[in-house]
């Protein structure tokens, strides 16, 4: 029940059906029950997936709050660059197979590689670029 508190949820909550709960609500759950053993690294996998913006950058605050409160360390497969800029000091980005470019954000967005410009730079960057200044 603390874990479901500490993610934003209620206590009732925990005798929903998965069928009763929202999709915001699923991904809180699922990150409960990841913190239910009190890890020191939390791995996420597209976390705000299907998420509306509202949804997805309320749960990057929260995994934002849960790292500096728990002092966890976020490992983080996203395509989401909102969550990259919000969440993330390090980010890695893998093209052809490999890790291509590592470092803090301010350094991808100088990096060279071809993907890694296109990427960064490109149309659905926008947001990103804008945040950056």
């Amino acid at each position: 029940i603390a874990k479901l508190e500490m993610v934003g949820l209620r206590a009732q909550d925990a005798d929903k059906y998965p069928s009763e709960l929202s999709g915001g609500m699923t991904k809180r759950v699922a990150l409960a029950r990841a913190l239910a053993l009190d890890p020191p690294i939390l791995f996420l996998d597209e976390p705000t997936s299907g998420l509306d913006p509202i949804a997805a950058g309320d749960f990057d605050a929260l995994i934002g709050t849960l790292q500096k409160t728990l002092g966890l360390t976020v490992f983080m497969v996203t395509h989401d660059l909102a969550s990259l800029t919000t969440v993330c000091d390090r980010v890695a980005a893998l093209a052809d197979g490999k890790i291509v470019a590592i470092g803090p954000m301010h350094e991808l967005l100088q990096s060279e590689h071809p993907w890694v410009r296109a990427y960064f730079h490109g149309k659905r960057s926008q947001m990103l670029q804008h945040q950056m200044r």
